[in-house]
């Protein structure tokens, strides 16, 4: 489900639900409250996938572009909202493993703006240019961009209180640092970006998909919901809030997707 079907998605749910039953976003975005409006905090789970690129090929038949996690990258984590550890928690943990390497964790509200932090990376630059993560990465001024949208972020996450996890495996304060311009992590940044394994050069982000796809993004959820958030505690997100409306013009097909939307950006 995309994020923007998730109220209706759970008001359809809600009816069949057993006494004892849950509800588990593994979705992009912070979908838990929207849920829990339809069905209460009590039946919320919440489980991220953490570095995993697939693509819907069609009905029933899901490529997965990236590499495994296995013992190197924990690739799902699921978690309760109030943090405790739980047999239904570890019960969603097991059914997930089957697919890749999975953890409880303790701290669902910072693995999820983590995710958050990383998808407004790469899936909004991905549907206003065009380009593949593996051209993002091979693009310095398309990768500067990208660390300001990081920092951005990543401080408006901190300013909410959210204990942050790596970002692309690197410390939250070293990507957050790469995007305000500090030299020593800009570096620490680029190396990662230059060298990150990858697998199929041609995937790309979800929303760079929906765009090749002629779908709705959900650029409100992952890009727009920084900037709203970063309202709340006083923190302006201005890039984050260019690559909303530019996102929104090339989903009205106002303009056509090109890297040049990113490169020749001005911002101050």
């Amino acid at each position: 489900m995309k994020s923007y079907d998730t109220t209706w998605a759970a008001q359809l749910i809600r009816q069949y639900l057993s006494a004892n039953a849950y509800v588990v976003s593994l979705q992009n975005c912070m979908n838990e409250a929207a849920i829990a409006e339809v069905i209460g905090w009590g039946r919320v789970l919440g489980c991220i996938a953490s570095n995993i690129s697939v693509g819907l090929v069609e009905p029933g038949h899901v490529h997965r572009g990236g590499l495994k996690g296995g013992a190197a990258h924990t690739v799902y984590r699921t978690g309760e909202v109030h943090g405790r550890i739980s047999e239904r928690a570890q019960e969603v943990r097991d059914l997930v493993s089957h697919a890749d390497s999975a953890k409880v964790t303790d701290n669902l509200w910072g693995e999820r703006w983590s995710k958050l932090v990383t998808n407004s990376m790469g899936n909004g630059v991905s549907a206003c240019t065009g380009l593949s993560g593996a051209q993002m990465a091979q693009n310095e001024t398309v990768r500067r961009f990208q660390a300001r949208l990081a920092a951005e972020a990543i401080r408006i996450g901190q300013a909410l209180g959210y204990k942050l996890e790596e970002i692309n495996h690197l410390p939250p304060d070293v990507v957050a640092g790469a995007g305000e311009g500090d030299p020593e992590s800009l570096a620490r940044y680029e190396e990662r970006l230059r060298t990150q394994p990858r697998g199929s050069a041609d995937q790309r982000p979800s929303m760079g998909q929906d765009i090749m796809k002629g779908r709705r993004t959900e650029i409100e959820f992952l890009n727009g919901f920084v900037v709203r958030e970063g309202e709340k505690v006083g923190l302006a997100a201005r890039a984050n809030e260019r690559l909303v409306d530019l996102v929104k013009q090339v989903e009205r097909g106002e303009l056509q997707p090109d890297p040049r939307h990113i490169t020749e950006l001005r911002l101050n």
